[in-house]
Parts: C-alpha cells; structure tokens; sequence
C-alpha cells in the first residue's frame, strides 16, 4: 500500500471509529488549528454541508454556546448540535432563513463544497468557483466584522482571481491543503481571516 493510500485509509478508519461521516472532517479540524476558524461559542454556516462532516466538525468545535447551520441541496441525516434545511446556495433568499435561525450575524462561514462531478476538469472546476461565488454572496450578508470564512477551491485557472475576491474582504487570506486532503487533490482551501466590510 503506497503512503498516500495508507494516509486516506488512515482518515477514513478514525472517520469510522470517531462516528465522521466522511473524512473531510479531519480538514476542516486541522485547518482549524492552524488558524482558529472557529473558537467555542462560535455561530457557524456551512454551505454545502453534505454528507455532514464538517457540520459535525463544527459542532465539536463551536461546542454548547455555539449555533451551527448546514445548508445543501442533497438531504443529509439529522445532526445533534446542529440546524440543517435542504435549500439551493445559489438562491440568496435562503439568507432570510439563514438568519433567522442565528437571529445575529455569525462568526464564521465554512464551504467544502463539490458539484456533481462531469469528469470534465474544465467544466468542474468552472462550476465549483462558481458555486463558491454563490457562498461568499451570502456570507457578505450573513458574516459579522473580524468574521473568519474558508472555502474549498478545485486549484484551476479560475481559483487565483476568486482568492483575490475575497482578499479585498478579509485582513489575511492563506491558500493551503490539509494533510488529511488526498495528495493527488486539486483542491485547495482558501482560509480568510478577519472580515472588514
């Protein structure tokens, strides 16, 4: 078994044995510590939340002050500690929803989102910038000053331009990939700190 084989095996067994949905879970734990996205206490928003791992992850580490939302199009199984509606990301009159829920802007709105995959790179990675730019709409009107936000990022032509986007919204923006990510990935995650607007 090649290192990298071993590696997601690894993810996916504590994914198992931790009672994870999936082993992205692990990336948004390890990016956590690396620059405190969430801290206890922390109302979370998560765009494209299925199958639940990172709402899961979330949870854990909003613990019981926090309030954590997961939003996705696909139905994903009830999760303690946590709201889930079945709603598009593309349709910004979700916001109303949003915050009524949180009934306060939040301080953190986390994206790994992926879209039904075509195979077709080009056409994938298009789509996913695309769905992202639909995330940060509503994080524009859901996020509080000094909020933190990361989003997930198939690495393509368009993903240098998005991460300028956000850098004219955030204090500190750091592009990275988690060790938890598969070493083949294309993806990476833009983590954005301190939100000025």
């Amino acid at each position: 078994m090649k290192l990298i084989d071993a590696r997601k095996d690894h993810y996916r067994k504590l994914a198992h044995e931790q009672g994870f949905r999936s082993r992205a879970a692990y990336k948004l734990k390890e990016l956590n510590r690396s620059y405190r996205i969430i801290g206890p206490g922390f109302y979370v928003l998560d765009l494209g939340c299925a199958p639940g791992g990172w709402t899961q992850m979330a949870v854990k580490l909003a613990g019981n002050r926090g309030k954590v939302m997961g939003v996705d199009l696909s139905y994903v199984d009830e999760i303690p500690g946590a709201h889930i509606i079945r709603e598009n990301i593309e349709d910004e009159s979700i916001i109303d929803e949003i915050m009524y829920y949180f009934n306060r802007k939040v301080n953190a709105v986390v994206c790994d989102l992926s879209p039904q995959v075509t195979g077709n790179w080009s056409v994938d990675h298009a789509k996913q910038i695309s769905l992202n730019y639909s995330c940060a709409k509503i994080m524009d009107k859901v996020l509080m000053h000094k909020g933190n936000a990361v989003f997930k990022v198939f690495d393509g032509e368009y993903s240098m331009e998005f991460r300028d986007y956000l850098r004219k919204k955030f204090a500190k923006i750091h592009l990275t990939k988690p060790m938890a990510s598969r070493k083949q990935s294309s993806e990476l995650y833009c983590v954005c700190l301190g939100y000025s607007n």
